[in-house]
Order: C-alpha cells, then structure tokens, then sequence
C-alpha cells in the first residue's frame, strides 16, 4: 500500500467513528486508533489490523483477505490483519470497524500510564 493509500484510509476511517472518544496514536509502524486507551484499528502500509476479540476471531478469519495477526511470526490472539483487498469498499471497511467497535468499546478503559522521569534526574 502506497502512502497515499495508507492516507485515504485513515481519512476513510476517521469518518466512520467521528466521535470525540476516539485517539489517533502512531504505533506498530502505523496509525492507531484508541478508544479509552485501548486498540481498535491500526493503518499501515500492510493494511488493516482490527481488534476483534478471540470471541469473534474465527468468524473475523473466515472472510476474504483476513489473516491472523503474527508481527513477531506469534500469533496475537484477537487481533487480525487485512490486506488492502479485504477494505477496499466502504461496506467492507465498516464491517472490520464495526467488529473491532463492538470488542473494544465493552473493554474497560485503560488507565493512562504515567509519565517516566527523563535520566539524569533524580527523585529529590
């Protein structure tokens, strides 16, 4: 995916979940998408990786383009990566952002880590 792409889909994304609850973070290489400090969607020149849960991980792995997640060759269970075939329509891409909505909204928010002392200075 080319960074143009990598572009129109965040903008792609960015409108359908509006909502101020919603953080865009760089992490994995890509942009991340947070809601209460917790992952929903990361866009990356690889594609789409969707925070679906274990629970809807077979029914996730089932369609087109859809893989398990392994950045490090492990499998991160719940999450799954999506070729840039698998979000090329608007409907396609809304199924992956509602399933990862429908997962990640019912966590807990993730309370935010606090801030670490640059080294060098001490705890006086």
């Amino acid at each position: 995916m080319s960074e143009l792409m990598e572009t129109v889909l965040i903008e792609r994304i960015r409108a359908l979940i509006p909502d101020t609850s919603v953080e865009q973070k760089r992490m994995f290489g890509g942009t991340c998408f947070m809601v209460n400090g917790n992952m929903l969607v990361c866009v990356s020149r690889r594609g789409l990786m969707a925070r679906v849960g274990k629970e809807q991980e077979a029914e996730a792995l089932a369609r087109p383009h859809a893989a398990q997640c392994r950045p490090t060759g492990r499998p991160m269970p719940g999450f799954i990566r999506i070729e840039p075939e698998g979000i090329e329509t608007d409907d396609d891409l809304r199924h992956w952002v509602e399933m990862a909505r429908a997962y990640v909204c019912a966590l807990p928010p993730k309370a935010p880590k606090p801030k670490s002392m640059k080294s060098g200075k001490a705890n006086r």
